[in-house]
């Protein structure tokens, strides 16, 4: 990280002149950027005895829904009151003349993040079946919250919001096509694009909805069995359909039988070990706490797909624009088409739950 970028991100002075205001002075002070995310940015700050973690969207960003701290500092908050394990916010801030954007202040937590692979202590097939079964439970809590007793009645317009997701991406897509089919055509996306919304759910169940919930964006406390105790990155909550964050989560749980991944160098593997629970199993533990079935599974597993073709064609448009230079984004030439192949082959079930 260059120090111009991490001087964009925050004016250290202000930050502590912030801070000492709202908690209090503190004789020892440290900040570091977290430099896991790939959208709002994350910094740990020791104030004192206490370790705090900000967020706040990337510099030059506009506060648009995938950006919107202030809006999942709400939502953690309301969360907070309940049984679903969140970091305890602390501290929300719209005074860009501290940072320089909106960010709000939690609590850090202890624990592993599950990304690259899995802790030793949990290298057992009961500790493995455990983190499965944990990953579902904790999703499963948050769609069985009422989310009108804990204040997010108008969180969000539940009703239509399957067939708004695959508008939606059918727009990024079709943004990102504007410069990328000049390099290379993906015609098997604008296949998978019509097919959804050819089947899109005519019905679904309206609940609070995560929006990323997936293995990498929750934390388990450092002791044994596995125990969940923190979901992450709540930018994209809202109500909806919570069939959607299933398909979601599972896109990135990988089963044995599973053909290589469509994107090597950002797919975990791990859970194909001995011990883990297959995604059959997982649906059925979600089924039984929730009460809900998961119906059209492939069209809820081909949407997410189709989320990822969208989110590399995106990267692939900002690379040949000469507005990025993450070395992932190039490889989207490839790895697109290989994403819309694997929607394909869940439409045509030759890739099965």
């Amino acid at each position: 990280m260059s120090e111009n970028y991490y001087e964009r991100l925050v004016d250290e002075d202000a930050l502590v002149a912030y801070l000492e205001e709202h908690l209090g002075t503190a004789d020892t002070y440290d900040i570091a950027r977290h430099k896991e995310g790939h959208s709002n940015e994350t910094l740990f700050v020791t104030w004192g005895d206490r370790e705090l973690v900000i967020r706040r969207p990337p510099p030059g960003e506009t506060a648009d829904t995938a950006h919107d701290v202030l809006r999942e500092y709400r939502v953690t908050s309301a969360v907070a009151e309940t049984d679903v394990p969140v970091p305890t916010p602390v501290l929300a801030c719209d005074d860009h003349d501290v940072i320089g954007s909106d960010f709000y202040v939690m609590e850090q937590l202890e624990g592993d993040v599950l990304r690259e692979d899995e802790p030793e202590r949990f290298a057992t097939p009961e500790h493995r079946t455990r983190i499965g079964e944990e990953l579902v439970d904790n999703l499963a809590k948050i769609h069985d919250l009422d989310y009108e007793a804990i204040g997010l009645d108008e969180f969000g317009r539940p009703e239509g919001y399957t067939q708004r997701q695959v508008d939606r991406w059918g727009k990024q897509l079709a943004w990102a096509f504007e410069v990328t089919e000049d390099e290379r055509e993906v015609p098997d996306l604008h296949e998978v694009g019509d097919w959804l919304q050819e089947s899109v759910p005519d019905e679904h169940p309206h609940t609070l909805v995560h929006g990323d919930y997936k293995l990498d964006n929750v934390m388990f406390a450092p002791g044994t069995p596995p125990e969940l105790v923190g979901v992450f990155d709540w930018e994209m909550a809202t109500l909806g359909d919570p069939r959607a964050d299933l398909g979601w989560m599972l896109s990135y749980w990988r089963d044995a039988k599973d053909p290589e991944p469509s994107i090597p160098e950002l797919t975990t593997q791990f859970m194909e070990r001995e011990g883990y629970s297959n995604r059959t199993e997982l649906v059925e533990r979600w089924e039984d706490r929730t009460g809900y079935e998961f119906e059209q599974e492939r069209f809820y597993r081909t949407l997410a797909v189709y989320k990822l073709a969208g989110l590399g064609e995106m990267f692939f448009r900002r690379y040949l624009e000469g507005n990025s230079d993450d070395p992932m984004y190039p490889l989207m030439r490839e790895r697109v088409p290989a994403l819309a192949a694997r929607a394909k082959r869940i439409i045509e079930g030759d890739e099965p739950l």
